[in-house]
């Protein structure tokens, strides 16, 4: 009697478990944007950290004999981020809203010449208007444009949630840095007193490899940069350096960055010629080519000591699963389990070894 009571103790016992589970589970998933910000809030303030501590204990800051006060510290660095990025925007969006406005009045132009090829290679009989050409369009086509309306209003509440978004990690972010020490100690406190050390490196290490992999952002942002400020200046691309500019700043966003920082300086080179922008799409796509698959796996390797396989498939892995959050998060993400899983079995190397 007493083991089958036992034996339905346990039973509830694990159906109750396995339904908290799922109930956990379940409010996870509802929460699971929620939770990506603050993961994403949680990278950038273990990659600002040290950074932050550098400025806390710059001499030249200090009232006195007191050190600089850390919110202080944080504040400078956005301010200068900000200020950086606001800079960029005043260079780089009035050279394209000229070029843009440049090639709108060069468009009818091109579109008879691109008409004229086609007709004195028999493929079209005679000229037609662009509202002509709108008419003729496919179905598919014609009820693309009968939704721009949805699609316009669709894109502007992505925009504002963009920024919502935003907005809340460089909040999270600043708090998550002013009471950084406080989160580390409650953190390494969860564990037995004699890990406790153990646990204290570990969290060093990770935010040195998380810090290391936001320096090797901005050092491939800077290798874009100057190569394809190099590459259209030999294309003979107008204001290939704004353009390089632009291609700095979307390789710091995974996946799609590159492609949309390509899209402004292929536009440009046609306003020069067709051939031009021929050459200049291939030049991105060889760029693109190289970076993907040699320059992010050597740099990130160099800097943040993750293998260039482990870097290529965390990239498609976080890719797949999270579209370009995810890609972003790859690599610093495989860099700390790689730290946590180090340790582990460096443990387990010990004591076979011992």
């Amino acid at each position: 009697m007493t083991d089958s009571r036992t034996a339905r103790h346990l039973i509830l016992f694990a159906i109750a478990m396995i339904g908290l589970a799922i109930v956990v589970m379940w409010a996870l998933f509802q929460v699971r944007h929620i939770l990506l910000l603050v993961y994403v809030s949680a990278l950038f303030a273990i990659a600002f950290s040290p950074l932050v501590r550098v400025i806390e204990r710059q001499r030249m800051l200090r009232v006195g004999t007191q050190r600089i006060p850390r919110w202080v510290a944080i504040l400078l660095i956005y301010v200068v981020i900000i200020s950086a990025l606001v800079g960029l925007g005043f260079a780089i969006v009035p050279p394209i809203v000229n070029q843009a406005q440049q090639l709108g009045k060069r468009a009818p132009e091109m579109f008879h010449r691109g008409q004229q090829f086609l007709i004195d290679r028999g493929l079209l009989d005679h000229e037609i208007t662009m509202m002509e050409a709108i008419k003729r369009a496919p179905s598919g086509v014609a009820g693309a444009s009968a939704d721009a309306v949805t699609t316009v209003a669709q894109a502007a509440v992505g925009v504002a949630g963009g920024i919502v978004g935003l907005v809340t990690i460089l909040i999270l972010t600043f708090y998550m840095l002013v009471e950084s020490e406080s989160i580390v100690n409650r953190f390494v406190r969860l564990f037995p007193r004699d890990q406790r050390r153990r646990v204290a490196s570990v969290s060093r290490d990770i935010s040195g490899r998380v810090s290391a992999w936001l320096g090797g952002q901005i050092l491939l942002g800077a290798i874009i940069g100057v190569t394809a400020t190099v590459g259209l200046w030999l294309i003979g691309v107008p204001f290939f350096f704004v353009l390089g500019l632009v291609c700095a700043i979307g390789e710091l966003i995974p996946m799609v960055g590159p492609i949309l920082s390509a899209i402004p300086a292929v536009a440009v080179a046609l306003t020069v010629s067709p051939g031009t922008a021929l050459i200049t799409a291939l030049f991105f796509l060889a760029q693109q080519q190289f970076e993907n698959h040699v320059l992010v796996p050597k740099v990130m390797e160099h800097q943040v000591g993750v293998s260039p396989t482990t870097v290529i498939i965390a990239l498609l892995v976080g890719g797949t699963l999270l579209g370009i959050p995810g890609a972003l998060l790859a690599v610093p993400t495989a860099a700390a389990l790689q730290v946590v899983f180090d340790e582990l079995t460096q443990e387990d190397d010990d004591g076979v070894n011992g």
